[in-house]
């Protein structure tokens, strides 16, 4: 009678590693790109929108996304953009959905030259708001380029990590 409780026992262990082994391969195999392509700049600001609250910021449109970084329409799948109500902020949040990716480095550098504008803009004028252009978040991910000038622009960076 004791060697079968004996055998149990020890195969009890050996039974559990393999169930542990098996939710860690599979909880760390990831999103796969489909995902993220069918994900729209409307959905990842809506998820940023539940992080941070975006009510001292208004949204933009084609024209406002044009005139700000200069980015040709053609290349855009997607975007959201919210900048703030008064030109002596430099709040800014932008999400833009390429539809090509190898255009990424080009719209990045177009908001690169943003941030220069924007630093020249505050750096005598405002130290506050330059501090944070200074502190900005620009980085893409697939086909999403996303940029994040706020107090909370960490915030938004999770938020938008979170997305995909």
């Amino acid at each position: 009678m004791r060697r079968p409780w004996k055998y149990r026992r020890s195969l009890f262990p050996a039974v559990l590693v393999i169930i542990v082994a098996i939710y860690v391969l599979t909880g760390c195999s990831g999103t796969d790109d489909k995902t993220a392509d069918k994900l729209s700049a409307a959905q990842i600001g809506g998820k940023i929108e539940q992080a941070v609250s975006l009510k001292d910021m208004k949204a933009g449109d084609q024209i406002k996304l044009q005139k700000l970084y200069k980015i040709d329409a053609d290349n855009v799948d997607d975007f959201i953009l919210y900048t703030s109500t008064s030109n002596v902020r430099a709040d800014e949040l932008t999400v833009i959905k390429l539809k090509d990716l190898g255009k990424a480095e080009n719209v990045k550098a177009k908001l690169e030259q943003r941030i220069e504008e924007q630093k020249i803009k505050f750096k005598d004028y405002r130290p506050n708001e330059y501090f944070l252009v200074e502190h900005h978040v620009l980085k893409t991910k697939g086909a999403f380029v996303f940029f994040a000038v706020s107090k909370e622009a960490d915030q938004m960076e999770r938020a938008f990590d979170d997305a995909f």
